[in-house]
């Protein structure tokens, strides 16, 4: 994988990890929560944030919030 690439995936499970040690929240909710620390500054498309979440998973103690 080139550096870049490795970079924004980097960047953003970095953000994702972030959004969520805020409290638990759902995939769309991850999207807002990201926006709302940025101050609307970033953007993060589903076709990026959900790769991310899926390969966050295993690696970490990530799970979808419980009933």
């Amino acid at each position: 994988m080139d550096k870049q690439l490795d970079l924004l995936q980097g960047t953003l499970d970095m953000l994702v990890l972030k959004a969520v040690s805020l409290g638990p929240l759902y995939g769309y909710g991850v999207l807002l929560r990201i926006q709302q620390i940025s101050k609307g500054t970033l953007e993060i498309q589903q076709g990026s944030l959900y790769p991310a979440l899926y390969r966050l998973e295993p690696a970490t103690e990530l799970q979808k919030p419980g009933p």
